[in-house]
């Protein structure tokens, strides 16, 4: 009889926790980006009162004979589908309709990974949730202040003045405005000897003399190809700044929440890759450049590996996922079916308090028991 009252207790804190979950997502059912999760219980251990067998030329078999001590939790899932768009107005909110997110992390992150190397690409914060601003220190940040990752507008080292294009160095940074020289002319970030993109505001021309950063007007980004552009103030001149990065996992429901809107691409979320959405087709198709190829060199991508330098990392497409900007992801919270399983899980966990209170009942009749 025991036995029944350990099973009913044990259905009792499998019950518990899945209303816990059931709270937090309607909690967070006005919450941007935020994705639910789903209990699923296993029944528990079992004790074997008898085994089968199969049976013998002169009697039949028999089925084993069981009896299972409980439930527990099986798995809590993320539902990690597409919410609905929720228009802002803010023209830097952005959403991702489909599979991805945003990188996110602290600026100087950008100089210590290696864009083709999964592992380090663990560093980075993964959002759903693109509340961007540009901040006083002219870095593209989210909600939280950590910079917003992407593809910078690089200097060109041998411009053409008859045929400008844009240069868009492969290179995963922290993305921001352009600076401007003593002239008022435009500095984009260029490659240093090592080939890795120096950062065009904080590097200094000389010591102590930093670029300004340039004085932008009316950003916007493009749903198509995630493309940043604004123009200089007091002038109709477009400036093209970079476009977002995207970060896709093998396994969208195994990456592991964090606290606010991020996630970490640990164990069960496989590898992250790195992708743009513009890269996706011949129409929209991005011209990454490689720094240690910048100057120039006709020997391609093996005179840049013997010398040690990165190699052009071929950034990958999104798939078929696009932006929606001036607006953000709603939460997937769907309302009426978290309510109806509060019901039915209510439900559950009074019907195992009844357990418990009947194999009390049977076992205050054992001990009253007499001869």
């Amino acid at each position: 009889m025991t036995g029944a009252m350990s099973s009913a207790i044990a259905g009792l804190k499998a019950h518990m926790d899945k209303l816990n979950v059931i709270g937090n997502n309607v909690a967070n059912v006005n919450t941007v980006g935020y994705k639910p999760g789903r209990v699923l219980f296993m029944d528990s251990i079992y004790t074997t009162m008898t085994t089968g067998s199969n049976g013998t030329t002169t009697v039949g078999g028999r089925n084993p004979s069981q009896i299972g001590y409980g439930a527990s939790i099986g798995s809590i899932d993320l539902d990690m589908g597409t919410g609905t768009f929720t228009a802002t107005g803010w023209g830097l909110d952005t959403m991702i309709s489909g599979d991805g997110f945003f990188l996110v992390g602290d600026k100087t992150t950008g100089g210590n990974i290696d864009p083709a190397d999964p592992e380090t690409l663990k560093v980075f914060n993964l959002s759903r949730v693109g509340n961007f601003t540009f901040g006083a220190d002219g870095y593209l940040v989210d909600g939280q202040g950590n910079a917003v990752y992407g593809f910078m507008q690089a200097q060109d080292p041998n411009p053409d003045p008859n045929n400008p294009q844009e240069y868009i160095s492969d290179q995963l940074v922290p993305i921001r405005y352009p600076g401007v020289d003593e002239n008022g002319d435009l500095v984009w970030p260029s490659f240093g000897a090592d080939g890795k993109l120096q950062d065009a505001i904080n590097t200094n021309v000389t010591p102590n003399e930093p670029y300004p950063k340039a004085p932008i007007d009316g950003v916007s980004i493009d749903g198509k190809t995630g493309k940043i552009t604004a123009t200089i103030k007091g002038s109709d001149q477009p400036v093209t700044i970079g476009y977002l990065a995207i970060g896709n996992v093998t396994n969208p429901a195994g990456v592991t929440h964090e606290s606010g809107y991020y996630y970490k691409a640990e164990e069960g979320a496989g590898d992250l890759t790195i992708t743009t959405i513009g890269n996706s087709g011949a129409d929209v198709g991005i011209n990454f450049v490689n720094g240690s190829l910048a100057g120039g060199n006709v020997n391609g991508e093996n005179a840049a590996a013997d010398a040690g330098l990165p190699i052009n990392m071929k950034v990958g497409s999104a798939g078929t996922a696009t932006l929606l900007s001036g607006g953000l992801e709603g939460s997937k919270t769907d309302l009426a079916t978290e309510i109806s399983e509060m019901i039915t899980t209510q439900r559950g966990y009074q019907a195992n308090t009844r357990i418990i209170t009947v194999t009390d009942t049977m076992l205050e009749e054992l001990v009253n028991m007499k001869r």
